[in-house]
């Protein structure tokens, strides 16, 4: 599963990149525009892989904590702080992607 989601990741790089770098014009602009171009993908990729990595860990989280408390019920609260780390990932993406756009 890795391998299949590491290969997609790949291929949408250079689907996006390679016709964005032989499109250009060679001229003075042109260092600016394809490297304006990877921090936007960046971005884009700090963002993304950030929410998957969130929504899996929250997911697993949520199943552990309603499994423990259909046990019991007072673990309610010992439950809900780790879900809200799990969510902290993605805040972390968008923060390194505002961080890679306007740095």
């Amino acid at each position: 599963m890795k391998r299949k989601i590491l290969i997609v990741c790949v291929f949408l790089f250079c689907c996006i990149m390679i016709p964005s770098v032989f499109a250009q014009e060679h001229s003075e602009g042109s260092e600016e525009s394809i490297a304006g171009s990877i921090r936007y993908i960046a971005a884009a990729l700090a963002v993304g892989i950030s929410c998957i990595a969130g929504g899996i860990a929250v997911g697993r989280i949520g199943s552990a904590a309603m499994g423990a408390m259909s046990e019991n019920p007072d673990l309610f609260g010992k439950a809900l702080p780790y879900a809200g780390l799990a969510e902290g990932i993605c805040l972390w993406g968008f923060l390194v992607a505002l961080l890679i756009l306007f740095l």
